[in-house]
């Protein structure tokens, strides 16, 4: 499935919208727990095990996303938006949410 960013895609002609699609994830609060206690992998400012879950994360909304494009007949994904969010639970713990959207299209 071709995605974009742009609400375009160079070289193909949309020939029908299907509509918005939409993809979430949420990080649970004892993978923060477990990240942090291993803080002892960040090089440089950068910490290789929050990174591998955060690509998870956006991976797992794509694939998501993608299913309910394909659902409505659509061959690409358009004019694509990436959100984090953190999110506030009981008892002091966090959680992380990626959420993607876009709109899904037929393109020629």
């Amino acid at each position: 499935m071709l995605k974009s960013t742009t609400s375009s895609i160079e070289g193909r002609r949309i020939t029908k919208y299907h509509g918005i699609v939409t993809g979430e994830a949420i990080l649970g609060a004892n993978v923060f727990r477990d990240l942090f206690a291993g803080i002892r992998d960040i090089i440089g400012g950068r910490s290789a095990a929050y990174e591998k879950e955060l690509r998870k994360a956006r991976e797992l909304a794509f694939a998501e996303m993608e299913e309910e494009a394909r659902q409505l007949g659509a061959n690409a994904i358009v004019g694509i938006d990436i959100d984090y969010e953190t999110i506030q639970i009981g008892g002091g713990g966090n959680m992380l949410m990626v959420s993607v959207s876009g709109t899904a299209v037929t393109v020629a």
